[in-house]
């Protein structure tokens, strides 16, 4: 397993990336806009630490009031084998809250609430059963 990335929901882009870049001395390494799902990702890494663990911040372009606990978003981690994991943690008795359909990403949540994503190393792989049609459950 390897940790990819925490997200942190941000209100105003541009006043983050103030204090992540300019009064943390984090750098910028990646910046995705997406008009369909009306979010900007920038993702951030301590100078010569950028291939390591980052911080991705999520900003969505209509307001939406995240309360306290809103603006944590998830970790993340890449996985060997995400239906192998993803079965495991069930047997475990973790609820998959969003199954790995795809054969790519799956959500799952820790005792304190924290939301999980993990996401398949390498290739996707072939959608199948019982993942294919398990729907998802709660939040995360």
């Amino acid at each position: 397993m390897k940790y990819l990335h925490s997200m942190v929901r941000v209100r105003d882009l541009d006043a983050s990336l103030e204090f992540y870049c300019k009064q943390l001395g984090l750098v910028e390494l990646k910046r995705v806009d997406n008009e369909k799902g009306r979010f900007t990702l920038v993702f951030l890494a301590a100078p010569g630490d950028e291939s390591r663990g980052q911080i991705e911040l999520t900003w969505n372009w209509d307001s939406e009031d995240y309360g306290s606990a809103r603006n944590f978003g998830h970790l993340a981690f890449a996985v060997d084998d995400i239906y192998a994991l993803c079965q495991r943690l069930m047997e475990a008795g973790v609820t998959i809250n969003r199954p790995p359909r795809d054969g790519h990403m799956a959500f799952v949540r820790s005792p304190d609430l924290i939301s999980i994503e993990l996401l398949q190393k390498g290739p996707t792989l072939e959608p199948r059963e019982p993942w294919l049609s398990m729907p998802n459950t709660g939040v995360w």
